[in-house]
């Protein structure tokens, strides 16, 4: 199953399914995202106030559907300066052409979050 990740890296969106830090529910939010390998970069514009960042944060165990292909994995915040760097460059740089907005800042200022896929 994650050969199926190299064909779906060019996917608009993602679907993040994390479990609820309170009701301990499934929330589901749809995200732009960027692949390097196994790993998946999402940008958060809200940073760490953001209910889904909170929520993996608590419970890192993830779900992540691409198209019509759910894989499991585990969240957590960039680590060091070089993957933040990365993150952010992968995640402009795939939705720049693709939006009329100005990515600039929100790629800037926004907490990079990591997702590992697991098999």
């Amino acid at each position: 199953m994650l050969s199926d990740l190299k064909t779906l890296a060019e996917e608009n969106f993602c679907y993040l399914t994390t479990t609820g830090r309170v009701s301990g529910r499934s929330h589901t939010i749809e995200i732009w995202f960027a692949l390097n390998g196994q790993t998946l970069y999402m940008l958060s514009g809200g940073r760490d106030k953001s209910d889904w960042v909170k929520n993996a944060l608590h419970t890192p165990a993830v779900q992540v559907r691409i198209d019509h292909t759910t894989f499991s994995g585990q969240a957590r915040l960039v680590n060091d300066n070089e993957e933040d760097a990365l993150a952010r460059k992968l995640v402009f740089e795939k939705y720049v052409r693709r939006s009329s907005d100005d990515l600039v800042d929100w790629a800037r200022t926004s907490l990079p979050v990591v997702v590992d896929i697991v098999e």
